[in-house]
């Protein structure tokens, strides 16, 4: 007895091709690109601002330049850029309780200080820093970036400090492009050097990034201007410079500006994962306004240019710089706004979501705030992401 194989629906065929199709791109798709962290969308959970003329243990809170989470602790630790001035060089230990989903003033402890020690061991003297980013390690140390003074051609500095003394632990060797010369033809411009600096979840690497252009790289951001920035990658096995990565601000709109004074720039990044995902902070304040958009970057497709000294006199066309996308305009949110130079992944929220924490540096101005702004982040599905690149134009 013979069975007839009947042939099948042509619906049918139509979903198992579809199926092997997606089957054999998700194969395509790197392990890499599957841990990958997107995030599909971000809402303001509240702010809340510390005292002006705050004071703990002999030294005045502020300058608050950048931020970290210690998550094994539930601690965060802040930076401040005080020249020494106030005090010497340090960083402050914080409680920041998220556990209703929300934040208001009431929800901020500052728990001490912790002065940061030179190579002999003393406090930094006056004037030799300008600290404004810190980076937590799984070794109970921080990573903090310095600008230094291009002015009396100090340079700037990447160094790893003991979270409970304060001693120096490492000093990461800054690539000559980078450093200040007298005759002001290279390196980072004066309070717009290293302001960002993140290390990826598996602590292989670590990121930092100019403020604005080197001077051999082009200009400074200006009003209807964009700025080319590098981004500086250290590979924190061998403790070396590996990579570096253009990156272009946003020009901001001279309807923004009144007053003479003007300054914009990238303030801030943050690894979401370790496949070259960010978040970014690029801000600007004139005489009378702050303004602040937050970026998701992916070095995705990036060139990688640490073989070029400048930028300058190359079609740019030539270069592809990281890719950015918009994450949201805290201009347009109706969030009264302060000098936000720093941002760090926080701990998980009731109900879902991860918390993203900004922070202001208030100059030590009566007039500014110390302010703290919290979010919660969606992150978009594996499914979703895979079916994102196959629907995008790159993936035809």
């Amino acid at each position: 007895m013979k069975l007839s194989k009947k042939p099948l629906p042509k619906l049918s065929i139509i979903y198992i091709a579809m199926a092997i199709v997606i089957i054999s791109v998700s194969i395509l798709v790197t392990n890499a690109q599957v841990n990958a962290i997107e995030i599909s969308d971000i809402e303001f959970i509240g702010e809340a601002a510390l005292p002006n003329n705050l004071s703990i243990e002999n030294t005045e809170v502020g300058g608050l330049s950048g931020i970290t989470y210690d998550e094994k602790k539930q601690l965060y630790y802040a930076i401040s850029d005080d020249r020494g001035e106030k005090a010497a060089a340090r960083f402050y230990s914080l409680k920041i309780d998220l556990s209703k989903g929300k934040l208001e003033n009431s929800d901020i402890t500052i728990l001490g200080v912790t002065t940061l020690l030179n190579q002999n061991n003393q406090p930094f003297p006056p004037g030799e820093t300008d600290t404004e980013a810190l980076a937590l390690t799984n070794n109970d140390t921080l990573f903090i970036s310095s600008e230094g003074d291009v002015k009396k051609l100090i340079n700037p500095f990447i160094q790893e400090f003991s979270i409970a003394s304060g001693k120096l632990v490492k000093t990461l060797a800054i690539p000559n492009k980078f450093l200040p010369d007298k005759n002001g033809k290279q390196g980072i411009r004066d309070n717009k050097g290293f302001e960002s600096l993140t290390i990826t979840p598996d602590n292989g690497h670590l990121f930092t990034a100019t403020e604005n252009a080197l001077i051999q790289d082009g200009t400074a951001a200006k009003p209807n201007v964009s700025t080319p920035c590098r981004i500086l990658q250290y590979n924190l096995l061998t403790n070396q410079p590996e990579k570096e990565f253009l990156y272009i601000t946003e020009p901001v709109s001279t309807s923004t500006n009144f007053g003479s004074f003007f300054t914009s720039g990238l303030t801030d990044l943050l690894a979401l994962d370790n496949q070259g995902h960010f978040v970014s902070i690029e801000r600007f304040f004139n005489s009378l306004q702050f303004g602040v958009s937050l970026y998701e970057v992916s070095l995705e497709g990036a060139d990688e240019i640490q073989n070029t000294n400048s930028v300058l006199g190359i079609d740019s066309q030539k270069i592809k710089p990281v890719r950015k996308k918009l994450l949201l305009n805290l201009r347009k949110s109706g969030i009264l706004l302060d000098n936000v130079e720093g941002l760090t992944m926080g701990p998980s929220l009731p109900g879902g979501g991860r918390s993203l924490i900004l922070i202001s540096d208030n100059n030590f101005n009566s007039l500014q705030r110390n302010q703290v702004l919290a979010f919660k982040l969606k992150i978009k599905s594996p499914l979703l992401r895979l079916l994102d690149r196959l629907m995008s134009p790159s993936q035809r």
